[in-house]
């Protein structure tokens, strides 16, 4: 146990760090279907890229997120889509939402490519950018990226969140031919890009492999980050007799916990062997251990193990998107409502200082049936480390659970192991409930985790790009 980090003694912490740009910066554009309000994730790590790409880059940004912000220094551009609602929602109403499954693709967003693209190409022959970035997903705006590079001659760099041969993270296809789809898309994305940036050493080898030799060299590991500006502000101290254990972000699962066995019906069974009709499943993904349920339950152990802990272990999720009368329900169910509360989404700011108060913090991640390593890693796990908060991962083997392994302050368990979630919840809540809380300095991780230091790989990826290229508007 070390003393708790203090944002004084890391000299990155500081307001010189905020970005700023050179009169004589080249223009890049960049797009960026989701920025703020928005409040996933891939929109909060938009906004902390592209703020400090502004230290050497005039940005232009490409929106599709209505009312996008970035700073007064940028220049965002939106462009609604071309979605038709109305039609959608009638084939939905028709209960035929299995044919959009099919001829949708690769997202929704697939009707924001043409207007973002006349856009596109508008503003940079306007703004005579030296290089074109893409924030993926949507997968769809990869194609706009790509688009715009065949008809500018402007190298072209793809960061992709998810890759689309995460089985993780896309477990399922519609079709034996839609998954054929989706492995040439992601190659034809390698081939068309002349950088592209994964957030997963797994799921970059994994792609690699299959790629010629002369493509290998396009491919760069930059995982995602933490703002430390984000953890700068002191924490107020809350003094309490509880225990408190937190997740920020949104959880799945709900609907494997929302009927009881008797409330499965027929015609429900029908309908759910009707929308797996003639899809391709690649791995089976047990959804059950993204939910609170299993850490709940964990809780509940803890405190039956320990009677003078009645009713003073609590577990509180941030970021819940679901319905409230689903949560409410599946709480109810699994007799849980007086040890898990769960609340909407709030802002970023809020949700990390929530975390920073928290006694434990969770990060958990659906299971992989087969036991099988997978490339998912939780953006949340790079928060967190920012942070001297003890953190149990339930996560599956693979990247999110070899990246944590040899971490401080860290409890590695499997995603539905309640018996050793209650081990670590009962010896993290005794040194709570004695006096002296665990806390870890993870003061050497934090520059490597900072946005601050993660964007100059960036600017050697583009640095190297534009000095190569022969393109000039």
């Amino acid at each position: 146990m070390t003393k708790s980090i203090s944002s004084k003694n890391n000299t990155y912490f500081t307001t010189s760090n905020v970005a700023s740009k050179s009169p004589h910066a080249q223009t890049l554009f960049c797009i960026a279907h989701d920025l703020p309000p928005l409040r996933e994730p891939i929109a909060i790590r938009a906004k902390k890229l592209l703020t400090q790409f502004q230290k050497h880059w005039q940005i232009n940004i490409l929106t599709g997120t209505e009312n996008g912000y970035l700073n007064e220094a940028a220049s965002v551009e939106f462009v609604k889509s071309w979605y038709p609602k109305r039609l959608i929602e009638f084939i939905g109403k028709l209960k035929l939402d299995k044919l959009l499954m099919f001829l949708i693709w690769p997202d929704s967003k697939i009707f924001w490519f043409i207007p973002a693209l006349i856009k596109g190409y508008q503003l940079i022959k306007r703004q005579k950018c030296s290089a074109i970035f893409v924030f993926m997903m949507p997968y769809s705006a990869g194609l706009v990226g790509i688009a715009l590079k065949w008809l500018t001659g402007l190298p072209l760099v793809l960061s992709l969140d998810d890759s689309l041969s995460c089985t993780d993270m896309h477990p399922v296809s519609a079709s034996w031919l839609h998954h054929q789809l989706e492995r040439w898309l992601e190659n034809f994305y390698v081939r068309q890009a002349d950088a592209i940036v994964y957030v997963s050493q797994f799921n970059l080898e994994l792609v690699k492999k299959r790629q010629p030799k002369s493509q290998q060299s396009k491919f760069h590991l930059i995982r995602c980050g933490a703002d430390p500006l984000d953890f700068s502000t002191p924490v107020d101290s809350v003094v309490s007799e509880s225990f408190k254990i937190v997740y920020t972000g949104g959880m799945n699962g709900w609907y494997d916990f929302y009927h009881r066995p008797e409330e499965h019906t027929l015609p429900k069974k029908l309908y759910r062997a009707w929308m797996k009709l003639g899809s391709y499943e690649r791995i089976k993904i047990d959804y059950r251990s993204s939910s609170p349920i299993f850490i709940g339950k964990a809780a509940q152990q803890a405190m039956s193990q320990n009677p003078n802990w009645e009713n003073k272990i609590h577990v509180k999720i941030y970021g819940n998107s679901f319905p409230e009368s689903v949560v409410q329900k599946v709480l109810q169910n699994q007799n849980l409502t007086d040890v898990v509360s769960v609340f909407g989404a709030l802002p970023h700011s809020q949700a990390i200082q929530n975390a920073r108060q928290a006694d434990l913090l969770l990060i958990t991640l659906p299971n992989r049936a087969d036991g099988s390593s997978g490339g998912r890693i939780s953006c949340k796990t790079y928060e967190y480390l920012m942070s001297d908060r003890p953190i149990l991962a339930a996560v599956p083997k693979g990247e999110n659970w070899d990246y944590l392994k040899d971490k401080p302050g860290v409890w590695l368990v499997e995603p539905t192991d309640t018996e050793a979630m209650a081990q670590v919840i009962a010896q993290v809540a005794a040194a709570k409930f004695s006096g002296s809380p665990l806390t870890f300095d993870r003061t050497a991780l934090q520059q490597e985790l900072s946005y601050i230091n993660l964007v100059e790989n960036y600017f050697q990826i583009l640095d190297k790009l534009c000095s190569n290229s022969t393109v000039t508007n």
